[in-house]
This record gives C-alpha cells, sequence and structure tokens, in this order.
C-alpha cells in the first residue's frame, strides 16, 4: 500500500509539473532530476525559501504561487502548512513576520503597513488571512492633528496583502462602514466574505471610557463592499470571534462572539475598571438574527476571558475551542456551555508577563518573549543575552507538551497584549 500510494503521489506530481513545464515550454525543474521528484523537493521547502526561489525561473515562479502550490501540496497528500503571522508593535512602523515552524529559525519580513504620516500608535486591530491574502482591519491610533492627543480613535481601515505575489505590496480595500478596534472578526464560508462584530476605541495600555458598538458588517470580496448586518443585543467591545460550522438549529453556521467588555466604571471614583461579559451571543449566517448563550462561568471563577485559539477540520470548521487562564488552558464545551480543564503549561509564565496563544496545524502554541543567555562566539566566549521567543506547544489528541526556542528579528521583547497574531495557510 505505502509503495502504491508513493507511486500515485509522484505521477501527481510529474503530471502538473508537466502541464507547467510545457505551459510555460521551459526546461525541467531541476537539471538532471526527474520534474516529479524536483516538484516533491520544492513543495518540501519552507515557505521563505520558496519565496526567495520564485525568481529562479519563470516554471519555478508559477510551480512555487499558491495557485499551484496548494492544490500540488493536497495532490501529494502533503499536511497542511500553517505559517505564524506576528505583528510586534505599530505594524505601520515595524514590520509584520512570518515564520513556518517546520523551520523555526526562519523568519521572513513583509512590508510595514502604508499609513497617514500624521497617524501613529495603531493597535487593537484584528489580522486574519483567507487563504493567499493577509489583512488588517480597523484597530486604535492616535493622530497627531486631533486634540487632545492622549486620547486614541477608532479606523475604519483595510489593508490586504498578497502573498503568492513576488512583490509584496499592501493594497487599501474600501473602508468598513463604522470606525472599530478591539472587535471580533471571522472568515466567511463565501468566496473572502468577512464578519466583524463590536469594538471601539481605548487606549491600548491603559483602561479609559472609550466608544463601544452594537454594529455588524460583513464584506463582499467579489463586490469589494461592505454591508451592515443585524446589530448585536448589546455594544461589546475587547471580544473575540470564529465561525462555527453547523452549530445552530438545524445545522446553520454562526458567527460566535465570545467575551469583551460591556461598560465601565471607576473603584472609589479613581481607578478604571471594565465591566466583562461572560456570556457569549452567536449571529445565524443563514437567518440573520442573533441568539444569546448564557454565561460561560460562576461569579468569582474568573473575572474576564483569556486569548482564545479555535482548531478547525480540514473543511474550515470549527472542531475545538480552547482558552488560555494564566498557566491552565480549558477546552469549551458546547453542550454544558462551560469552560472545562484541559492541561497546564509545560513551563509555568509569571502573571507580570504577558503571553500569545494560537492554533497551528491542529496544536496550541503558547508564545512568550523573554531574554535567554547564549554564549557569544570569539576568544572570550562571554555569555550574552539575546532576545528569544519560547513556544509551549500543546497537542490536545497526544495530550503532550513540547518546547520549541527561535530568535525573532525584533530589538525589543514583545509585549502580547498589543502584538496581534494570525496564521496563514499555503
Amino acid at each position: 500500500m505505502a509503495s502504491s500510494s508513493s507511486s500515485d503521489s509522484g505521477r501527481n506530481a510529474g503530471t502538473l509539473a508537466s502541464r507547467t513545464s510545457s505551459a510555460l515550454a521551459a526546461a525541467s525543474l531541476i537539471p538532471g532530476l526527474p520534474d516529479d521528484v524536483a516538484t516533491v523537493i520544492l513543495c518540501l521547502l519552507t515557505f521563505p525559501d520558496q519565496s526567495r526561489l520564485r525568481a529562479t525561473s519563470r516554471a519555478w515562479c508559477l510551480l512555487l504561487s499558491a495557485a499551484t502550490l496548494l492544490p500540488l501540496r493536497r495532490s501529494l497528500r502533503l499536511p497542511r502548512r500553517h505559517l505564524l503571522c506576528l505583528f510586534p508593535t505599530d505594524p505601520s512602523l515595524a514590520s509584520p513576520i512570518l515564520l513556518d515552524p517546520a523551520a523555526p529559525t526562519a523568519w521572513w519580513p513583509l512590508p510595514p503597513l502604508p499609513c497617514s504620516p500624521q497617524l501613529y500608535g495603531l493597535a487593537n486591530f484584528a489580522a486574519i488571512a483567507v487563504g493567499r491574502h493577509l489583512y488588517v482591519l480597523g484597530g486604535s491610533c492616535f493622530d497627531a492633528r486631533s486634540y487632545p492627543l492622549g486620547q486614541p480613535s477608532a479606523s475604519a481601515a483595510v489593508y490586504r496583502l498578497d502573498l503568492a505575489n513576488s512583490r509584496h505590496c499592501w493594497e487599501r480595500l474600501p473602508d468598513m462602514q463604522l470606525p472599530r478596534g478591539s472587535f471580533a472578526c471571522a472568515h466567511t464560508p463565501s468566496a473572502g466574505g468577512l464578519l466583524v462584530a463590536g469594538g471601539g476605541s481605548r487606549h491600548p495600555m491603559f483602561p479609559s471610557n472609550g466608544s463601544r458598538t452594537d454594529s455588524t458588517e460583513w464584506y463582499d470580496a467579489t463586490a469589494q463592499s461592505w454591508h451592515v448586518g443585524a446589530s448585536m443585543p448589546r455594544d461589546r467591545a475587547g471580544c473575540v470571534g470564529f465561525l462555527a460550522r453547523g452549530a445552530g438549529d438545524g445545522g446553520e453556521d454562526e458567527f460566535w462572539v465570545m467575551g469583551g467588555y460591556d461598560g465601565y466604571t471607576t473603584l472609589g471614583g479613581v481607578v478604571p475598571n471594565d465591566v466583562y461579559c461572560r456570556d457569549a451571543v452567536a449571529l445565524g449566517l443563514w437567518s440573520g438574527k442573533w441568539r444569546m448563550i448564557g454565561d460561560m462561568w460562576e461569579e468569582g471563577e474568573r473575572r474576564r476571558l483569556g486569548p482564545i485559539a479555535s482548531v478547525s477540520a480540514d473543511d474550515g470548521r470549527i472542531t475545538e475551542v480552547f482558552m488560555l487562564d494564566d498557566n491552565n488552558v480549558f477546552r469549551y464545551d458546547f453542550t454544558s456551555n462551560r469552560w472545562l480543564k484541559e492541561a497546564t503549561t509545560r513551563r509555568k509564565i509569571p502573571n507580570t508577563e504577558s503571553c500569545g496563544f494560537i492554533p497551528m496545524n491542529g496544536e496550541l502554541y503558547v508564545l512568550r518573549s523573554a531574554k535567554v543567555r547564549v554564549e557569544a562566539s570569539g576568544p572570550w566566549r562571554q555569555l550574552k543575552k539575546k532576545l528569544a521567543m519560547e513556544f509551549q506547544v500543546y497537542n490536545p489528541v497526544t495530550k503532550k507538551w513540547r518546547v520549541l526556542t527561535t530568535y525573532p528579528p525584533v530589538g525589543a521583547p514583545i509585549d502580547f497584549r498589543t502584538a496581534a497574531l494570525c496564521t496563514v495557510e499555503l
């Protein structure tokens, strides 16, 4: 059976490779190797290497493009490849960077986001990938022309980057109808569609009595236009969203919005304090109506919803939803509407440190930025501190942890309270 499967994969690779070569009337992909073998080698390269090698020849450029590479990897039955996209800080000042988990040392910088010179400090934006496209939506920023300078304003800007294009360049799309930051966002089943809900504007680091909204919009990628949807039952900002396929009545696909805050108070009339939501709401994509979902935890159990990571199947359907709460990972039970403890991180993370939480390739990644001691090369062999990023990777199937360390091309420790994360499938 193994030899039969490999022969089928070889025939598929050879067929697609021969089509590529014949279409471009080019020679062999790699001189001295059959095209099916050369194709498999190129498919197994890391994304940074594939991006650099597109300029080798016209045949390589076509083969390593997303339009050809994705169906080719599926025909070869290669595992899906997810890339981590990290926005360390304001994307108009610092370049977002890509990491291929297959090569934790290979970081690939992307161009910075184009922005008006009067705007700065962009945070609380949504980063999401749909196919080969990377989107950056909304956020909160400061305007040097406004007063007071310490009060952030929400943004309605939308940018898109085509990762399959050898010349990476951000494209400005039509603005959302309502400026918003700290909002829920998800990809819809329609071609290239996006859904956003809630949000507002607040300082990325310090609490402030900012704006909140209950509005919902959806983006039609074909028509390149935004449309207003049914509003949520109440205002909600700082929330997270995901698409749950078949979770509603009659197997209806739903857009779930969890957590966030809907109120604002002060302790003793001085210390600002947000009123966090313990419940969730779900929008039926067929009916266009919201349904209320009760409280997900009891009073005193936890203060607010932690970082969320949703694991999806090959068809994009969400199968599991996890939350990171301090050093514990919880799994959401759709039936009981409760968070059940799944695991504890292998290495304890102090409460004073921020960390990221994101799914990749069916695993859960807990990201932590720190400085580690490394031995410098040279005759003195002295120890120096180097900025590193630690990945604690949890496999929900095997219930096991593993730890990876990489060195991102950034000059300061990453604050995951303002940094943004998303995954890209190529």
